[in-house]
């Protein structure tokens, strides 16, 4: 009798990861091809074998996804990992950056998912996007960023229905605090007369950020066929703070 050895889950399938360049993209991109996957990732920033690609541009991403399908031959999976987040206090919101959360967070998820449906139908993969708990939980000066998160989720869950006929999975991932430079950034930004005390009251039942590799772990988990009966769902990974 043969077994499946469970550290090569992902043995010869064929990845896509958007914002592979740091924070849970590069955890994902290491898992991946340590469990003997072919991954092929984006990010605006330059990394040693990344495609460069501005998520805000339709027909950049269109093209990546082409480019992707040809270099690895299909696609089985597909995780939808880039995202910005700025916090700006009522007063402070403009479209413009209303519009900058929307492409990269809400819209480039939905355009790239769509770009590889055929590639993932013909495979019978699955698509899992980081929407975060920001989605499910009103935070002030984080308006902006919640609106974004809430689109993401909702669109995914309804991609979920309509990729069914197909076979194809698609899930969230909502985290709570990581431990990457985007929230210590975002919140640098604040000016110094918000309401800090507002901002905190969100609290985890376990203190502190949490490290990427547990982010990445849950989208592991999703992704690989332990979840084959999982679809249109949202896993919270918070440490407790919705509950």
């Amino acid at each position: 009798m043969t077994t499946t050895d469970p550290s090569r889950r992902f043995a010869d399938r064929r990845v896509v990861v958007t914002g592979a360049a740091g924070g849970v993209g590069a955890s994902l991109v290491e898992a991946f091809r340590r469990e003997g996957a072919h991954v092929v990732g984006t990010d605006v920033t330059p990394g040693e074998g990344l495609h460069r690609v501005d998520l805000r541009d339709e027909a950049a991403i269109t093209a990546f996804a082409a480019a992707a399908v040809e270099e690895l031959g299909g696609v089985d999976v597909l995780c939808n990992v880039a995202g910005i987040q700025r916090f700006a206090r009522l007063g402070d919101i403009t479209a413009d950056g209303l519009r900058a959360h929307f492409d990269v967070n809400a819209v480039a998820p939905v355009v790239l998912t769509q770009a590889l449906a055929p590639a993932l139908a013909e495979s019978g993969g699955n698509v899992v996007t980081i929407a975060s708990i920001s989605a499910l939980m009103a935070q002030p000066y984080n308006a902006v960023y919640c609106a974004s998160k809430a689109a993401v989720l909702m669109a995914m869950r309804s991609l979920a229905m309509e990729l069914a006929a197909h076979r194809v999975r698609v899930n969230c991932v909502s985290p709570g605090g990581i431990e990457t430079p985007m929230p210590h950034t975002s919140a640098a930004e604040l000016p110094a007369d918000i309401d800090w005390d507002l901002l905190m009251r969100s609290n985890s039942a376990f203190p502190g950020f949490m490290p990427p590799t547990d982010i990445a772990e849950a989208v592991l988990f999703l992704a690989s066929p332990a979840a084959s009966s999982i679809t249109g769902s949202n896993l919270v990974v918070d440490r407790g703070v919705v509950w």
